[in-house]
């Protein structure tokens, strides 16, 4: 009779275990989630949308900015914090891959600063499962903060890098200028 009892309480417990791992990021009483909110001292959603890739949803992308301090016109002047929910599997090394090829697109940096960013980009960023969040924090003047899941990843500590890297969703000239439009919805 024991024996049910303690199959059904592993059976929580793995439950539970699983249950833990695939938690959303923890958000703050006002949505915010709580990495978000202690990067930006008064944190709004500017927009979101979702990229596609051949009809493919690869990452829903949010964009939280200062509530009076973001200027959509010169976007690199603030600090803003760009989060992707991934829609899919994919391999870091791919992710690190498909920036430099839109960063190079954008005709940011010269060829030795992109293999440069390739090799730290390659280094940092994990290989991600549906419902991964990568968050990327733009420090002005500064470098690139980045989050996995709301935990600290690691930091590229070079402006022009994280100018770069921001560009490919925020920059006029972005390949995905629908989901630009979409990011900055709510800036007049």
């Amino acid at each position: 009779m024991s024996r049910p009892h303690t199959i059904g309480r592993s059976v929580l417990a793995i439950v539970l275990g699983l249950m833990v791992c695939v938690l959303p990021v923890q958000a703050t009483s006002n949505g915010v989630p709580a990495h978000i909110q202690n990067e930006l001292r008064d944190a709004r959603l500017s927009g979101q949308g979702s990229f596609r890739w051949f009809g493919l949803k690869i990452y829903d992308a949010a964009l939280w900015v200062e509530k009076n301090d973001f200027q959509p016109a010169s976007p690199a002047a603030t600090k803003l914090v760009l989060d992707l929910r991934y829609a899919r599997d994919l391999y870091g090394a791919r992710i690190a891959q498909s920036s430099i090829d839109e960063i190079r697109q954008l005709g940011f940096g010269s060829t030795e600063q992109q293999r440069v960013w390739l090799e730290k980009m390659t280094a940092l960023f994990p290989d991600v499962h549906e419902g991964t969040h990568i968050s990327g924090v733009y420090l002005p003047a500064q470098g690139a903060r980045f989050y996995l899941d709301g935990k600290l990843l690691g930091e590229i500590g070079d402006a022009e890098f994280a100018r770069a890297f921001f560009a490919i969703w925020l920059d006029a000239r972005t390949s995905a200028a629908g989901l630009r439009k979409q990011l900055l919805a709510s800036n007049p």
